[in-house]
C-alpha cells in the first residue's frame, strides 16, 4: 500500500474518530470502513487480524453501548460545542497518556470547557457530573473502541 493511501485511510480514521463526537456521524462504522479499506488493500494475514479485531472490538462496543442508559444531550445541560471540545481532548489525552489519558483528556477538557462557561469550580463541577452521568460513559466507551481500533491498525502499519 502506497504511503498516499495510508495516509488517506489514516484521515478517513479520524473522521470516525472525529465522528464519535458529532452527533449524527457514525464514527465506528467510518472507523471500521478505513480498516476493511485497509485490509483488502493490504492483503496479508496481519492485515486480516486487525479487521476481525477490529470487527469484535465494534460489535462488542455496539452491545455495550445497548445495555448503557439512553444518553439525554439536553437533559445534562452542557452545550454541544462543550462536549464536541472535551471528546478532542480525550483524542489529544489518548496521544500524550496512550489509553488512559482518553479518559483525563475527556475529563479534563469537559470541567475546562465547563469552568470557562459557567465561571466557578463549583458549578463546573456540578456541571462536569452532570453530563458524565448522562452521556459521558457512553461516548467515552465508543470512543475507547475506536481508539483501540486506530491504535491496533497504526501498529499493524507500522509493523508490516
Amino acid at each position: 500500500m502506497s504511503v498516499a493511501q495510508l495516509v488517506a485511510v489514516g484521515l478517513v480514521m479520524l473522521l470516525g474518530l472525529l465522528g464519535v463526537l458529532l452527533p449524527g456521524v457514525p464514527g465506528p462504522p467510518i472507523v471500521w470502513a478505513a480498516v476493511v479499506w485497509w485490509a483488502l488493500t493490504e492483503r496479508s494475514g496481519l492485515a486480516w487480524t486487525v479487521l476481525m479485531g477490529a470487527t469484535a472490538v465494534l460489535l462488542l462496543n455496539q452491545v455495550v453501548k445497548w445495555l448503557l442508559p439512553a444518553r439525554d444531550l439536553r437533559a445534562a445541560g452542557a452545550p454541544y460545542r462543550t462536549l464536541f471540545l472535551a471528546g478532542v481532548a480525550g483524542i489529544v489525552g489518548f496521544v500524550v497518556i496512550p489509553v488512559v489519558g482518553a479518559l483525563v483528556g475527556a475529563i479534563g477538557g469537559l470541567y475546562l470547557m465547563e469552568r470557562v462557561r459557567l465561571g466557578g469550580h463549583g458549578d463546573a463541577l456540578a456541571s462536569t457530573r452532570t453530563v458524565m452521568r448522562t452521556i459521558g460513559l457512553s461516548v467515552l466507551i465508543e470512543l475507547f473502541a475506536c481508539l483501540m481500533v486506530a491504535g491496533a491498525w497504526v501498529g499493524a502499519v507500522i509493523a508490516g
